[in-house]
């Protein structure tokens, strides 16, 4: 019998056994749900933001208000995927790994550039809504898109992707860039724009680019630094805060700290970028861009 002083173990060994699988069950419930939520908080699989990325990456002369929005804000993702060719041409020439990494693609342009020199390029970005508009744009060659004129008033558009880009050379996934594939590969080169100063722990996704970009590769980072609570809790920020030292700390000493012992910074350079909300209001930033080459080690 297992009963011992009067106590039934059975029943205990039950009650413990259940305890045990509630906490599992409660605390799998937790992280589903905080997955969810931050799904559905995620402004980034909402159509209005498709339409302004659409716009961003492919809007047409029709739909820039040039006479107000400099020409030197224009073409931003183009502009990033030229910075990365621009210093990928001796590796493209004498190395065999013709592989690109576009992480933060959102709806593609610059994964479709990158495809001009690059046989293999890799756009992943955290929102799926992003990542089926780059699928469509591959498969479809356009899609059609609605800029916001006045309130509810609004323009559609066609998002196309140039001519001469072998779109089959491209390849587009969802995921989280402070927890890429282990078996993604090596890349020659990786760009990150306005990446950075929207991921929850940053600091992830700068140690994991010593081992993906090879010896000579080129690593493009752009960046506003605009830190924000809502994105990157403040113990995570890379920049934009008062040191222990009571000095200021700003992204780019991160970036060079983090960076500097595989990589060696090569050019920074100012990337205006402006972003069309409505027909008289558009969002005009000044991203810096910093270009670094893996060290032969």
């Amino acid at each position: 019998m297992p009963y011992i002083c009067g106590v039934d173990h059975r029943v205990i060994a039950a009650g413990s056994l259940s305890i045990t699988t509630g906490i599992a069950v409660f605390t799998t419930y937790k992280w589903l749900s905080e997955r969810k939520r931050r799904a559905q908080s995620n402004v980034y699989e909402s159509e209005k933001l498709v339409n302004e990325y659409l716009a961003f990456h492919f809007a047409n002369e029709k739909n820039i208000r040039r006479d107000i929005i400099p020409a030197s804000a224009l073409d931003f993702p183009k502009r990033c995927a030229d910075l990365c060719l621009k210093h990928s041409e001796t590796l493209l020439k004498f190395n065999s790994v013709s592989r690109a990494l576009d992480i933060g693609c959102a709806v593609g342009r610059s994964s479709f550039e990158l495809a001009r020199k690059f046989q293999e390029v890799i756009g992943i970005d955290y929102s799926q809504a992003f990542v089926d508009a780059c699928q469509q744009l591959k498969d479809q060659d356009s899609r059609i898109y609605f800029i916001t004129d006045e309130g509810e008033l609004t323009t559609g558009c066609s998002a196309k992707v140039s001519e001469g880009i072998d779109k089959s050379r491209c390849s587009f996934q969802q995921g989280d860039a402070c927890d890429l594939p282990h078996d993604i590969g090596k890349f020659g080169c990786v760009l990150a724009a306005n990446l950075i100063c929207r991921l929850h722990t940053p600091l992830d996704f700068l140690n994991r680019m010593a081992d993906l970009v090879i010896p000579g590769g080129i690593l493009v980072i752009t960046s506003p630094y605009t830190f924000l609570e809502e994105f990157t809790p403040k113990s995570n920020w890379l920049g934009g805060y008062i040191g222990k030292d009571n000095k200021p700390v700003t992204g780019k000493m991160t970036l060079k700290k983090v960076l500097g012992p595989s990589f060696d910074l090569v050019e920074e350079v100012d990337m205006p970028f402006s972003i069309r909300e409505t027909a008289r209001k558009n969002q005009l930033t000044v991203a810096e861009a910093t270009v670094w080459r893996r060290k032969n080690v």
